[in-house]
């Protein structure tokens, strides 16, 4: 199977093709989607009754998970996702009010949660992931005001809100509001950055991508993670993030459904994001490698509320393996060469070949490179 870059903003031109080993383009490539998500489902190549896997998965169990290939130069969205018991209410709400799915102001489009995990194929992958402890953003604001004065009352004044009455959930409600307090601190960090660009690195990159934006205050809350490759965050439904930079492998719940709070030209809904945000602070949720024999490791999430009722994991296999996996599962190759049986078929593969297994069984991959298959079940075999 196979599909094409989507060509959001953010993505790096010609990023996914020049990962693949394809002839580079010269706009930007943010994702490549593998799954049968409606929003851009994958073709099935060759002789096949179904053109693509979307019409695979009408007469098959629905596939559980959605699959992406990421490629981001500048920062995404801050956002969160919902639980499938809040996607389902969601949906049927924006459908009931008449909303069309592709409304630019619609936040549901479809009734499934989009829990999620990212594994870094570059060293270079940062992200900003969950609400950083108290303490310690009041440290980074004692730090910001000194170093500028001309923001210090007004960073001052944030930090003090932090631990006083409004605490973490109405500061950051107080953060993506369009009033004049949240306009003059956001006016003056993104003024005090573009003069002082060094001081501060990622909060002047955040604001010469998105000046003006609230979003800019907003992200002092938030951790700023670093990973290097093969390395997995796990951002369970309700976690506020935004990937800012780097090439990973995604695995998700089948869905779109995305409420964004800043940074970001497309709809902000402050209202839904707050109604699904976790505020639990501390340390993002890293996902260790299981292994599965010499050369395959496994990311698997603790708990797997997908939407669908069926966990996920993602297979990283970096040499000769042999896995049993289930129907449904999607392989995608990003690095190497490989020798690939499944079934009563059998591929030499390189980059930028993608499988869909469609019935349950032994996998056995020969060579070295990189390879990830998205699956509900695998064992050594």
């Amino acid at each position: 199977m196979d599909n094409e870059p989507r060509d959001y903003a953010w993505g790096i031109p010609g990023g996914i093709s020049r990962l693949l080993g394809r002839p580079e383009t010269t706009r930007p490539e943010a994702e490549l989607w593998l799954g049968a998500h409606p929003g851009s489902p994958s073709r099935i190549l060759g002789d096949s009754r179904w053109s693509d896997v979307a019409e695979w998965e009408a007469d098959h169990d629905p596939l559980p998970f959605l699959m992406k290939l990421l490629a981001a130069e500048a920062p995404l969205s801050l956002q969160a996702h919902p639980s499938a018991e809040q996607a389902r209410a969601g949906y049927r709400r924006e459908n009931e009010l008449g909303i069309p799915l592709d409304s630019p102001d619609r936040n549901y489009k479809d009734p499934h949660a989009k829990p999620e995990l990212i594994v870094a194929i570059s060293d270079d992958f940062e992200a900003l992931c969950g609400f950083r402890p108290v303490e310690q953003t009041r440290q980074v604001l004692a730090g910001i005001a000194a170093a500028w004065p001309s923001v210090a009352p007004d960073v001052h004044a944030l930090s003090a809100r932090l631990t006083g009455d409004l605490g973490l959930r109405e500061t950051f409600r107080r953060l993506l509001q369009d009033d004049d307090d949240v306009r003059r601190l956001t006016s003056g960090l993104c003024d005090a950055a573009a003069s002082d660009p060094t001081r501060f690195p990622l909060l002047t990159r955040l604001a010469s991508h998105h000046p003006g934006d609230p979003g800019v205050a907003a992200a002092l809350l938030l951790n700023h993670v670093e990973l290097a490759s093969g390395e997995c965050l796990w951002l369970p439904a309700g976690n506020i993030h935004a990937y800012l930079h780097g090439i990973g492998v995604e695995l998700m719940g089948p869905s779109d459904n995305v409420l964004r709070g800043g940074l970001t030209a497309k709809h902000v809904d402050a209202d839904q994001l707050l109604d699904v945000l976790d505020f639990t602070t501390g340390e993002p949720e890293r996902l260790g490698r299981i292994p599965l024999g010499a050369h395959a490791q496994a990311y698997r999430p603790a708990q797997h509320p997908s939407g669908k009722g069926t966990p996920f994991q993602l297979i990283h296999v970096d040499g000769d393996a042999r896995l049993e996996v289930s129907a449904g599962s999607i392989i995608a190759i990003v690095s190497g060469a490989f020798d690939l049986d499944a079934g009563d078929r059998s591929h030499t593969v390189a980059p930028g070949d993608f499988f869909l297994v469609s019935t349950s069984g032994p996998v056995t991959i020969t060579g070295r490179g990189g390879a990830f298959i998205a699956t509900t079940e695998a064992i050594d075999a």
